[in-house]
C-alpha cells in the first residue's frame, strides 16, 4: 500500500498539468506545478528519478510555474539515441528553448544529483537561463577519492544487468533488497513516517526506465563527470544547496566547488545528506526564493 507524502496537501492546492513534447526528436513527458503565468523555473531530477521527485519542493513554491521534465530515458520520457552528458546537456538547452518563456522572462533552471551536473553541462554551453540552482550537485568525481570502490561496484552492478538475459536483467536493476538499500544509505532522517514514505517513493519511482540501455549509460556519464569540470564557464548566478551529511559529496567539496563558479553562493542544510528535496523542502524552497529575489 502507497504511504502518503507528508506534502499532499501542499500538492494538491496547485494547479497540475501534464503534456508531451517532442525535443530534439525525443518524446519527453512534462509535468508543470503552479499558475501558468507565474516566474518559471525548470527542475531537473536526478538519476533513476523522475518527476515526482521533486514535487515536494514544487509544493513548497507555490508561486513560481514549476516545470519538471522526466529526463531521457526515464519515467514517461524516451531514451536519447545515446545518453552521453553532452546529449543530455543539448537535450536540456533544446527543452528550455522549446518549453520555457525566453527573452525577459528566462526561466531559472534546478538540478538536483546527477541533474545538477546535466543543467551544469547545459550552462556552460549556453543554456538560457537567468539563474541556476544545483541541489546535492556532484563536486566529487566517483571513480577517485573515497567514493572509488562503491563506484565501481555499482558500475558492475549496471554493466551486469545490461549483460543479462532481458528478464534477469530487470530482475536485478528493480531487485527489492537493492532498491531498499540504496534508500537507506541516502535518507538521514530519524522521522519514522518521513524515511517510510522515502522508501515508498523509491520502491514506486526508481524502477521507472526506458530500458537497460538508458540505466547503464546515465549511470556511466553520472560518475565520469562532476559539475566542476564546467563551473568556469557557467556565467549566470548560481545558488549551490548542500547537505552537511552527504556521503555522495563530502561538503568540502561543496565549499570547494562554490569558489569555482564566477558568481556563486552556498547554503548548507543541517543534518541532511543527498536527499534534500524529500527531507528539506521547505527550506530548500526558502533558499531558492532568496536567490531568485536577488539583484544580479
Amino acid at each position: 500500500m502507497a504511504v502518503d507524502s507528508p506534502y499532499r496537501a501542499l500538492l494538491d492546492a496547485l494547479p497540475q498539468r501534464r503534456r508531451e513534447a517532442s525535443v530534439d526528436g525525443v518524446r519527453t513527458a512534462v509535468f508543470e506545478y503552479g499558475p501558468e503565468q507565474a516566474p518559471p523555473i525548470v527542475f531537473v531530477h536526478g538519476f533513476r528519478g523522475d518527476h515526482h521527485g521533486l514535487e515536494p519542493i514544487a509544493a513548497h513554491l507555490p508561486q513560481l510555474r514549476v516545470i519538471v521534465p522526466d529526463l531521457p530515458g526515464f519515467g514517461e520520457s524516451e531514451a536519447l539515441p545515446r545518453a552521453t552528458i553532452d546529449a543530455y546537456a543539448a537535450w536540456l538547452r533544446a527543452f528550455v528553448a522549446t518549453i520555457a518563456p525566453t527573452g525577459d522572462d528566462r526561466p531559472a533552471v534546478l538540478g538536483h544529483s546527477f541533474g545538477s551536473i546535466v543543467v551544469a553541462h547545459a550552462a556552460a554551453g549556453g543554456l538560457d537561463a537567468s539563474r541556476i540552482v544545483l541541489i546535492n550537485p556532484i563536486a566529487a568525481p566517483a571513480l577517485s577519492g573515497a567514493n572509488r570502490v562503491g563506484s565501481l561496484l555499482a558500475l558492475g552492478y549496471y554493466r551486469a544487468a545490461a549483460a543479462l538475459p532481458e528478464r534477469a536483467g530487470l530482475a536485478l536493476l528493480g531487485a527489492p533488497p537493492i532498491v531498499r538499500g540504496m534508500s537507506a544509505f541516502m535518507a538521514k532522517t530519524r522521522d519514522r513516517g518521513l524515511k517510510r514514505w522515502i522508501h515508498d517513493q523509491h520502491d514506486r519511482y526508481f524502477s521507472r526506465y526506458a530500458s537497460r540501455r538508458a540505466v547503464l549509460e546515465a549511470f556511466e556519464a553520472s560518475i565520469r563527470h562532476t559539475v566542476g569540470e564546467v563551473a568556469s564557464r557557467v556565467d549566470a548566478p548560481v545558488q549551490l544547496i548542500a547537505g552537511d551529511r552527504d556521503d555522495i559529496t563530502p561538503l568540502a567539496h561543496q565549499h570547494r566547488l562554490r569558489a569555482q563558479f564566477p558568481d556563486a553562493r552556498l547554503s548548507v542544510l543541517p543534518d541532511v545528506g543527498h536527499l534534500v528535496h524529500y527531507e528539506r523542502p521547505r527550506e530548500a524552497a526558502a533558499v531558492i526564493r532568496r536567490f531568485l529575489a536577488e539583484e544580479r
